[in-house]
């Protein structure tokens, strides 16, 4: 991590506050060994006691990528559920994702679920976030996800949400003004879409943080877990596995499962605001034993993806959101905004995870 995280802060031996969190918060309390696969076992436990009688035990969102797809594998089998996979399909899949999650529904045994998004709404929603200027070009997709998944959950009576989020490769957490806006915040997706959108959003999924964070998990009594918290996760070891169960395939980086994913985070991100979100992902690694910091920073000074995929990659956004390729490069090219130039909740937000940082419920640095 740098001072392209401009709220970043170094102690008197320049260590960064990131790393001296992990030491001090993260590290301490996370335990992969015995009390690890215990609190796995419990965790088992109860969601099976409170699942007796229903078709699935819990929902895991599968996206093909790394962090879904061994979640799943862990709630099967090393927890014995019976999940349900939901798959959200937002028009962005590559064929490597796709085939991902064909491998570990066959090889699991398992009910996969997709839901399809209106492409319509999503692309005006997409072009309405591209025209806004802000960094965070990844918050259409990450609230069809999210929002899907727990509307459905909802729906369904399902009651338990595993989710592959997890320490050992997301302890390093992106700062917002990189992107990592925390949650999903309607006020700022509709101030957003109604400034540059051209039609309305009557299926696309928006359930806000409050809703899901407070209502659903509070008042309804929905439950997440993260089983990869309480299992040795380390990232080539998990990959090895997968393809040799299951003929899995790894991705190069990080969110390369979604192509337009991986052309905010290779291309649009760095070159139109100077954030790379790998010094995050790579610094997750280093902090947990990965990685060493000698290779991040070799693989940090050049691109991820050589330059003519990446013109490939432009060409291809535009014409899939129906822009032309100049009319992208002009949205490209005009000033940058942050959230702060629409209307938000961040403060309601912002409240909300220093309540939960304080009760050592988000353990990770947030800001």
């Amino acid at each position: 991590m740098d001072t392209s995280d401009p709220r970043i802060q170094f102690d008197d031996q320049g260590v960064c506050e990131y790393c001296n969190n992990f030491k001090t918060t993260i590290a301490p309390s996370w335990d992969t060994g015995v009390q690890g696969a215990a609190a796995l076992a419990r965790m088992a436990e109860q969601i099976k006691a409170d699942t007796q009688g229903k078709d699935f035990d819990a929902i895991i969102g599968l996206s093909g990528g790394l962090d879904s797809s061994y979640a799943a594998y862990v709630a099967v089998k090393k927890m014995g559920l019976r999940p349900l996979l939901f798959h959200v399909d937002a028009g962005w899949n590559t064929d490597q994702a796709v085939g991902n999650i064909e491998k570990l529904v066959d090889g699991l045994g398992v009910d996969l679920y997709t839901e399809v998004i209106n492409w319509e709404e999503m692309k005006d929603l997409q072009v309405a976030f591209l025209k806004s200027g802000i960094p965070d070009q990844d918050i259409p997709q990450d609230t069809a996800f999210f929002s899907a998944l727990y509307q459905f959950a909802r729906k369904n009576k399902i009651k338990h949400v595993i989710t592959g989020s997890n320490y050992s490769t997301e302890c390093c957490r992106e700062p917002e003004e990189w992107g990592g806006y925390p949650g999903i915040d309607k006020i700022l997706i509709d101030d957003i879409h109604g400034r540059f959108g051209n039609r309305r959003l009557t299926t696309f999924p928006i359930k806000d943080i409050l809703v899901y964070k407070i209502y659903y998990q509070k008042i309804l009594g929905m439950k997440v877990h993260y089983p990869l918290n309480h299992v040795p996760y380390v990232k080539k070891d998990a990959e090895d596995e997968l393809e040799r169960l299951f003929g899995w395939q790894r991705f190069q980086h990080k969110h390369h499962e979604s192509r337009f994913t991986r052309f905010y985070e290779d291309y649009w991100m760095p070159r139109k605001f100077g954030y790379h979100k790998r010094r995050a992902h790579f610094s997750s690694l280093i902090m947990t034993g990965q990685m060493t910091r000698e290779a991040a920073l070799e693989r940090i000074s050049r691109p991820e993806m050589d330059e003519h995929f990446l013109q490939q990659e432009f060409e291809y956004v535009a014409h899939k959101l129906d822009l032309t390729m100049p009319e992208l490069q002009a949205i490209f090219d005009a000033p940058n905004k942050t959230f702060h130039d629409y209307k938000n909740k961040r403060w309601v937000i912002g409240l909300g995870a220093k309540v939960l940082s304080v009760l050592g419920l988000e353990k990770r640095l947030f800001r």
